[in-house]
């Protein structure tokens, strides 16, 4: 949902900062490497109990996220590769974040380290289901709990002494957007395909080899032949 609303003003916003680290010759898998480093410190300082450091570290993930695909598409270095590495990055990370927060909740239950990871196959679902779609030529974007308002109630979860109810909170709006995702997928899949359009008159198809050779055919049987010598006029016996 934010990802469709407010993704390309904040990129837009980050512009110029963007173009200020690729001037400084930062390409963009080095900041999704910084990114991916910031996550793993992340998860680190969640499962040690520094909630404030690890909401200034899952800031900075977040702006390193946004900040690469700038640099990539300013610098015309854009390319699947990068894509796919940006993703694999992507899902690593959010394993990275429920795994510290399931670590700092194991020495308070034995259970509740099942939400945490409840939650983190929830949101590889929804990813593995937008892949999955994008890969059948369909477009499964969209969502009302999409990575970045995972983000955002993390942050608030880091902000506030309220980890386990945002957790049960993220939990129930990560199902049902996996469920949303899935019904929309399956009912654009379930449409029949498209029929290749009605060939418009006048339009004439381009002539396969057989009937080139067919038409060479027949205008070589209708060229008249020539008459016998004796026939022609003024020829001598």
């Amino acid at each position: 949902m934010l990802d469709r609303r407010w993704r390309k003003g904040v990129e837009q916003g980050l512009g110029p900062i963007g173009d200020r680290l690729r001037r400084l010759g930062i390409t963009a898998d080095a900041l999704t490497v910084f990114g991916l480093a910031c996550s793993v410190a992340t998860a680190v300082l969640i499962a040690s109990g520094h909630f404030i450091w690890a909401l200034v570290a899952l800031i900075v993930a977040g702006v390193s996220d946004l900040l690469d695909g700038s640099i990539a598409r300013g610098s015309g270095q854009a390319s699947p590769r990068g894509a796919f590495f940006d993703s694999v990055s992507d899902r690593a990370s959010d394993a990275l974040l429920f795994g510290g927060v399931a670590w700092h909740l194991a020495a308070r239950s034995s259970y509740l380290p099942i939400l945490a990871f409840a939650v983190a196959a929830c949101s590889m679902l929804i990813s593995y289901e937008r892949a999955r779609a994008e890969s059948l030529g369909l477009d499964a974007r969209g969502g009302l709990m999409e990575r970045a308002e995972r983000f955002v109630l993390l942050g608030i979860a880091l902000a506030f002494p309220v980890l386990v109810p945002m957790l049960w909170l993220m939990l129930a709006l990560t199902g049902f957007t996996a469920i949303q995702r899935f019904v929309h997928v399956y009912r654009l899949a379930a449409r029949p395909p498209q029929t290749t359009p009605p060939r418009l008159r006048g339009v004439e198809r381009p002539p396969t080899p057989l009937r080139s050779w067919w038409m060479a055919r027949r205008v070589e049987g209708q060229r008249p032949r020539s008459r016998p010598r004796s026939e022609r006029r003024g020829a001598r016996p």
